[in-house]
């Protein structure tokens, strides 16, 4: 499901699964969170508590649930493929369906244990909550999402009227069951636009005009909440004759913090990598990756042409690292602790073109760096532009042992040498 926005708009089908590149500069929050969010906007969500101890898991039984014979008990990670995720204690499945007797023990077979899915990545995700839900009676179920589509610049409603876990595997096989619904985003969303997105859908009991509404609903939240998407799988029709937002994963733009703060209040930090924790802290753009060479590069552009020349070269990068056009000497020092504290970093390249980031600034930062942590990699350095000589002249005079490099080329091939030897 997680992954089905980003392979419909991009067209590249071989996207999901791959955790790598999961980690954007956006918020995530977590199932519980966004039913939460929905209801406020009238969208309909099943009856669910978010619990985080065994205690509680008794009391929401009690006191939310005592007339229900089965309840969901959903695992709460940001990642997708939890119903066919393994814990690393080799319990299977982080979305059981069970007797209202038996939430607390499959409740604790969750809580606090790492859960390992298709998108986690192998080292997986902790479960700190799980999600008790009612088991709602369901006729049928279909995908609705909104996301930001750059072809019409605006929002695009993407809908199919088969959901559940195989939804890309369908949106691959069969395209042409997938529904576009480009809205104008100066007009809003019309009453013909959600009767186009409806009349895709092709519900079999909801009723049509409720069913109109809620897509409206839907869209309100979207643009009101600055999400950057809105996804539901399933949309589901219920027994009751209702679509009901079954599962849902809500992102949001992480420009509109400051008139979001409610919203990014619910920011999970132990859902995401400590290192790009530290970075947010330290206003640096740092995604991490899965290679030996550490890069701290100013300017986004330069940063990924290293990375690109450094895979040239027979070596992977360990990260992303953007320290900016105007870093700070503290900044550079942080910049060097999250480099640092990767264990998979063999060698670190340091690839400064100076433009308003000073070559002299970046140096200092170095040398103070060394200081605060303990260097136990290889460093390779190449500064080009700014005040490069008052650079180089400080890096000579600190002592350190650092490897030089006259150019981009040179430097990733010391890099992945260093790194291998």
């Amino acid at each position: 499901m997680r992954g089905l926005v980003n392979k419909l708009v991009s067209r590249s089908l071989s996207v999901a699964g791959k955790w790598q590149k999961q980690q954007l500069r956006r918020l995530n929050i977590h199932e519980y969170q966004g039913a939460e969010l929905m209801s406020k906007y009238g969208i309909n969500v099943p009856k669910g508590v978010a619990v985080s101890s065994l205690d509680e898991v008794k009391e929401a039984v009690k006191a939310v649930f005592a007339n229900d014979n089965e309840l969901v008990v959903k695992s709460q990670i940001l990642a997708g493929g939890r119903g066919l995720g393994t814990f690393q204690n080799g319990f299977k499945g982080g979305v059981h369906i069970v007797k209202a007797d038996q939430v607390e023990d499959m409740a604790g077979k969750m809580l606090g244990q790492i859960l390992v899915t298709k998108q986690t990545g192998p080292q997986g995700k902790v479960v700190s909550k799980v999600y008790l839900c009612e088991k709602l009676s369901l006729v049928n179920e279909v995908y609705f999402a909104i996301t930001l589509d750059r072809n019409t610049a605006g929002p695009l409603i993407i809908a199919c009227k088969k959901g559940g876990t195989s939804i890309e595997d369908l949106a691959e096989k069969y395209p042409d069951m997938i529904i576009k619904v480009p809205v104008d985003v100066f007009k809003g969303i019309t009453d013909e636009d959600a009767a186009k997105v409806v009349d895709g859908l092709a519900p079999k009991v909801a009723n049509r005009n409720d069913s109109i509404e809620q897509v409206k609903k839907l869209y309100k939240l979207f643009c009101e909440c600055d999400c950057t998407l809105l996804e539901i799988n399933p949309l589901a029709e219920t027994s009751s004759n209702q679509l009901v937002a079954a599962d849902a994963k809500l992102n949001f733009d992480d420009n509109a913090v400051f008139r979001q703060k409610q919203i990014f209040a619910f920011r999970d930090p132990s859902q995401e990598d400590p290192r790009e924790v530290a970075a947010a802290k330290a206003d640096l753009n740092y995604i991490g990756l899965d290679g030996e060479i550490g890069c701290m590069v100013n300017g986004a552009g330069l940063a990924m042409a290293t990375m690109d020349i450094i895979k040239l070269h027979g070596g992977t990068p360990a990260n992303f690292l953007d320290v900016g056009g105007n870093a700070s000497e503290g900044q550079v020092v942080e910049a060097f602790k999250i480099l640092t504290s990767d264990e998979k970093v063999k060698a670190i390249l340091v690839n400064i073109f100076g433009g308003i980031m000073k070559c002299d600034v970046i140096a200092s930062g170095i040398v103070n760096a060394a200081k605060q942590v303990a260097l136990k990699v290889p460093v390779v350095v190449r500064l080009e532009g700014t005040n490069v000589d008052q650079g180089k002249r400080i890096l000579k005079e600190s002592g350190m042992t650092l490897i030089t490099a006259e150019d981009l080329d040179d430097a990733a091939e010391k890099a992945v040498k260093a790194a291998t030897s």
